[in-house]
């Protein structure tokens, strides 16, 4: 077999853009962070006021989206790719908490998922991606070749999230961050369009007890044995 569609889907900070990621430079796939599309349509709106005090109008939101160019670029030092918005790199905007905070309300609006799901399947059509999020293996790519639900427990969750964002300076309490991924959780396995689930045929990684090195060797075993390399 040539190249395949990878589908990696899981609740928030399961660390499923790093295996991704990851996974894609093992097999020199093209990696696409869902996630980061809806985080710069959120980063997007909170920019241009359409976002406030935590309310938005969903028609306005969706209005908004025929001013956004979304695409992925390779960092030349990293090798992998980065997002840009309306061509500028977003990478760290979109980490911060006030966009995590929005982020799920704003990607359960159907005319935002619509137009966010279109761009990801023309991502993929020419396989070899690998591609992360909350709808990718039942909803973008349900004939992925290889679908992986991530998943771990709350506690864990948070505290690498904590650690992640406080090696970038920022300053959040892990109270905080947690209060956030359970908030992040309900919305997204509740909300109306396209909620988070586990397809049928996915294989299920619990990384809680897991090292990231031990994540990746599962990943990429699974990834060669459909494969066939």
């Amino acid at each position: 077999m040539g190249k395949i569609t990878i589908a990696i889907d899981g609740y928030s900070s399961c660390g499923k853009s790093t295996i991704a990621k990851g996974l894609a430079k093992k097999l020199n796939y093209l990696y696409i962070d869902s996630g980061a599309m809806y985080r710069a349509v959120t980063l997007y709106c909170i920019q241009n006021n359409s976002i406030k005090d935590g309310k938005f109008n969903e028609q306005e939101v969706v209005g908004a989206m025929n001013k956004i160019y979304l695409e992925f670029t390779v960092n030349p030092e990293t090798l992998l790719s980065e997002i840009h918005l309306n061509g500028k790199n977003v990478e760290k905007e979109i980490r911060q908490m006030d966009v995590s905070n929005h982020v799920s309300p704003i990607s359960a609006i159907k005319g935002v998922r619509e137009k966010i799901v279109a761009l990801q399947r023309e991502f993929g059509k020419e396989k070899g991606i690998v591609m992360d999020g909350r709808d990718i293996g039942t909803n973008v790519f349900p004939d992925a070749e290889l679908k992986i639900f991530m998943t771990a427990d709350e506690n864990v969750r948070a505290q690498r999230r904590w650690k992640e964002l406080a090696s970038k300076g920022m300053n959040v309490s892990i109270e905080d961050v947690k209060k956030n991924i359970t908030h992040r959780d309900y919305e997204d396995t509740h909300r109306q369009h396209n909620p988070l689930s586990k397809a049928d045929d996915a294989m299920v990684l619990d990384n809680t007890s897991m090292t990231l090195e031990e994540q990746l060797e599962w990943a990429v075993k699974v990834a060669k044995e459909k494969t066939g390399n």
